[in-house]
């Protein structure tokens, strides 16, 4: 059953690849365009899924789910609501159907997909430094790890049209406070898991391989990073890659860490 597991989260993280090579190597038939970026987030979250189940098993991977899913969705609903969280803001149809007209299905799917590489990297990185990490440790860390990734994806997104800022702000078109936003959102996930779920360590598995959580995490900001580039998004691009970089790479290096 391990190798059964091992390999579909291999199929999802290869397929997310792949999908993301055709899409920005301008190789895939003109059709597919449209719904490149939900379909690649749905080969990202099983990714996520997968490996989260391999670690924890199935019933704390579907904890994870619930609180990321939902806390993304009620932050995101509050603000495009009140534009309290992130600033004034409303998504655009591109992204597909929307909760109640508001948040598109694929958004609070992206908050998990990478809130949980998000958690890993953060989770053991700090067990260099504490031989028990609190969880107010990990929820802080995870939210700067995930933040980095929206210091490339935002201004993205923007360019593509999926969202519109209704106050433009100082980081290329995106408000300061959005990423204090950010930031809040995955903290509240990232803490209400590790106290109400109370997961034990991470470790080396067969069926989901630390650093396998951490090609997710690389996989998805190469591919925003590689878009904004061909974008001409040379600010977002630079910006977004030192960001995520450090957290790759000690990430990766922690995952082996006993």
């Amino acid at each position: 059953m391990k190798k059964v597991h091992r390999g579909a989260l291999a199929a999802f993280l290869a397929a997310y690849a792949v999908l993301g090579v055709l899409l920005l190597g301008n190789l895939a038939p003109r059709a597919w365009y449209g719904w490149g970026t939900p379909v690649m987030t749905l080969f990202g979250m099983a990714a996520a899924l997968w490996h989260a189940a391999g670690q924890l098993g199935w019933k704390r991977a579907a904890a994870f789910f619930v609180l990321a899913f939902g806390v993304g969705l009620g932050m995101e609903v509050l603000g495009v609501r009140t534009g309290w969280v992130y600033g004034p803001y409303h998504y655009t149809s591109l992204l597909g159907p929307r909760f109640w007209g508001l948040v598109p299905v694929v958004v609070p799917l992206a908050w998990f997909m990478m809130a949980y590489p998000a958690w890993v990297i953060s989770r053991r990185v700090l067990a260099v430094l504490w031989r028990k990490t609190p969880p107010w440790a990990v929820a802080a860390l995870g939210g700067v790890v995930m933040t980095a990734w929206d210091l490339v994806l935002d201004p993205l997104m923007v360019h593509y049209r999926h969202w519109v800022w209704e106050t433009p702000g100082g980081y290329f078109g995106v408000p300061l406070h959005n990423f204090f936003g950010w930031w809040l959102t995955v903290a509240l996930a990232l803490g209400a898991f590790e106290v109400l779920v109370r997961p034990p360590a991470l470790r080396e598995t067969p069926a989901a391989p630390l650093r396998w959580a951490v090609l997710l995490y690389v996989f998805v900001g190469a591919s925003n990073l590689l878009a904004a580039w061909e974008a001409r998004l040379t600010g977002p691009f630079l910006a977004g890659f030192w960001a995520m970089l450090p957290w790759a790479v000690v990430g990766w290096a922690a995952a082996q860490r006993r």
